[in-house]
């Protein structure tokens, strides 16, 4: 190895370990954007799915790069976003342990792509998934309750998130009944502005334009699609051994020093 000298750069990212098998095709928001409460109301996330790929032609505006000012090609991913449909508001307080969840408070009307989401086989089922709790809003105790509900996320709570799902009958090339919901934390203003924000939008679609704004930029969230059982070299971008070498070439040779004898965290 006497190209690399004495020092390299870490082969693969740390930050997407461990690798295997993701558990769920939709993707996990770990961290929201910070709170600012003088500012509005807004929704901070939004759900999306991939249509395909192709390429831009643009100016690069770099200074001080060779690239300034010039043409450049680059790939690009085409992301179909259907309006999200909110059905219900969740509090959390803030404990020694972190956040924990203080209640739940659903709408009245939930379709049926959304109930498809709580039953593992939709056909066989007795499709009765928020019925009781629909009735609810028929009485005036049951209405009182829910309102009960909401002054207490209003007094205790601290985070407060929406319940929003995905429209996936209005993706074409998906075959799949189920819609994905997701949490999407509301910031910007005070506890009783935000539940009164959620509990506004009941029902009702999100459009995204009304999450992102023109060149914004944003995190992306999302799930490969998987390239099977494959080696340290696909999945770690190590060197391949010359054609020579013992025992295989597209193997890790040297991982570090007899002693310590451990791998250290930055081989």
């Amino acid at each position: 190895m006497s190209h690399r000298k004495f020092e390299h750069p870490r082969h693969g990212s740390l930050g997407f370990l461990p690798r295997k098998r993701a558990n769920r095709h939709r993707g996990k928001v770990k961290a929201f954007p910070k709170d600012d409460q003088t500012k509005p109301c807004k929704f901070t996330a939004f759900m999306g799915y991939k249509a395909g790929m192709t390429h831009i032609v643009r100016d690069v505006e770099k200074p001080g790069s060779k690239l300034h000012k010039k043409e450049t090609c680059e790939a690009v991913t085409i992301i179909e976003t259907p309006a999200m449909v909110v059905v219900g508001v969740v509090a959390y307080v803030k404990t020694p342990r972190g956040l924990r969840s203080l209640n739940t408070v659903w709408a009245q009307h939930l379709s049926e792509e959304v109930r498809r989401r709580f039953y593992k086989n939709w056909a066989k089922s007795k499709k009765k998934a928020f019925t009781g709790y629909a009735k609810q809003y028929e009485s005036d105790d049951g209405r009182k309750g829910i309102q009960a509900q909401l002054d207490k996320m209003k007094k205790y709570g601290t985070v407060i998130r929406v319940l929003a799902h995905t429209q996936i009958r209005k993706m074409k090339g998906l075959t799949q009944k189920k819609a994905h919901m997701m949490e999407i934390q509301i910031n910007g203003g005070t506890i009783a502005q935000k539940v009164d924000f959620a509990y506004s939008f009941f029902e009702k679609q999100i459009p995204i334009d009304a999450v992102f704004q023109k060149d914004e930029m944003i995190d992306v969230i999302g799930v490969t699609k998987g390239k099977g059982y494959e080696g340290v070299v696909t999945r770690w971008g190590v060197t391949r051994l010359p054609r020579k070498t013992h025992r295989g070439l597209r193997k890790v040779a040297c991982i570090g020093a007899w002693h310590p004898a451990r791998v250290s965290h930055c081989s």
